[in-house]
């Protein structure tokens, strides 16, 4: 039995009472760099790099200067401003409204050049928005309770091929505007064939950042790495000559190097090595992958714990349709577990 596969089944025997409290971020080799507000330098009581206020050093920022008729600006632990004590309104003697704070998650950084971008809290879908010309994007959720949650971010192509999910527990603290910059949403990926001679090409592509430079991995006895230029549109292709490759199944995968910056690699894809060529069609999805990444890992089963014994859960997290998430559903999950 593979590693993650007896780590899976471990975690399922604790399951019991706790998995509505369970978080989990990707425990991939490959990880997303994620750059916060809370820079290595928070806590000197100095305002620098990207933080809003350090200590009693609010940046020469007010409540005023913020928007609001007065009120006492303060910093958090993060480095963020704290607005809870900001007024808004009021009049002589009367006292002033006090609103309710600005609570809020934003993130930024880089899909595809006019790609969707999707942004789902506990497993839901709470925004979306479209990258722009240059793949850059930024996406916000406001109005939420103190408190952790999970948020996953996914982009599509043009085509309508999704990235593999990114999944990451976030602590949100009243009053405060959380950020986090640097989201790199790995390259959409596809073959043209299901089954290739041995000896012909495979066409690999999808797309990624404008003018990124994509690095395609095809596992066989040994792993084999090429690396081709995304056109100004994002999309790459290269055709891969399968003679060197083994008979039987394969799988590939890629990540996006530009400016320094590498996104993690993204979802693989399967095909196989043998006598005849077949063209790929559509694939169906992996029972248990509600990531809708072609995996079936502990992203899944994050999201399927978030659900554990909680009421109306997703048609597609409940696998066995019986309205309610327990040992079942986890249990059909292992069978199809791919790790």
């Amino acid at each position: 039995m593979k590693n993650s596969q007896v780590y899976f089944m471990i975690i399922l025997t604790l399951l019991g009472g706790l998995a509505s409290s369970f978080y989990y971020t990707s425990a991939s080799e490959d990880t997303m760099n994620l750059t916060a507000t809370v820079p290595s330098a928070c806590g000197n009581g100095i305002a620098e790099w990207d933080e809003q206020c350090d200590g009693v050093d609010l940046n020469g920022q007010t409540c005023v200067g913020l928007g609001y008729t007065g009120g006492t600006l303060s910093c958090s632990a993060s480095c963020t401003f704290y607005v809870a004590d900001c007024i808004t309104g009021g009049g002589g003697g009367g006292g002033g409204f006090v609103p309710p704070p600005v609570t809020s998650v934003i993130f930024s950084g880089r899909a595809y050049p006019g790609s969707s971008v999707t942004l789902l809290k506990d497993a839901q879908i709470v925004a979306t928005t479209v990258a722009g010309p240059d793949a850059n994007f930024q996406i916000s959720i406001s109005g939420l309770s103190a408190g952790s949650y999970i948020f996953s971010v996914y982009g599509e192509d043009k085509k309508g091929r999704r990235s593999s999910l990114f999944a990451f527990p976030i602590s949100i603290t009243r009053g405060v505007i959380t950020s986090v910059t640097g989201v790199f949403i790995a390259p959409t990926i596809a073959v043209d064939k299901s089954k290739v001679k041995k000896g012909d090409n495979i066409a690999i592509f999808g797309q990624s950042v404008s003018e990124g430079e994509v690095t395609i991995a095809v596992n066989s006895d040994e792993e084999f790495f090429v690396k081709t230029q995304a056109d100004n549109n994002g999309i790459y292709l290269y055709n891969f000559d399968t003679s060197v490759l083994e008979m039987g199944e394969h799988f590939t995968k890629s990540k996006t190097a530009l400016n320094g910056e590498i996104s993690s690699f993204g979802q693989a894809v399967s095909f196989a090595v043998g006598t005849e060529t077949i063209i790929k069609e559509e694939q169906e999805l992996l029972k248990g992958d509600l990531s809708n990444d072609g995996r079936v890992n502990l992203i899944d089963f994050s999201i399927m714990a978030y659900w554990y014994k909680r009421s109306s859960p997703p048609d597609n997290v409940d696998l066995n349709s019986d309205h309610k998430i327990d040992l079942v559903d986890f249990s059909i999950m292992a069978y199809y577990w791919t790790g």
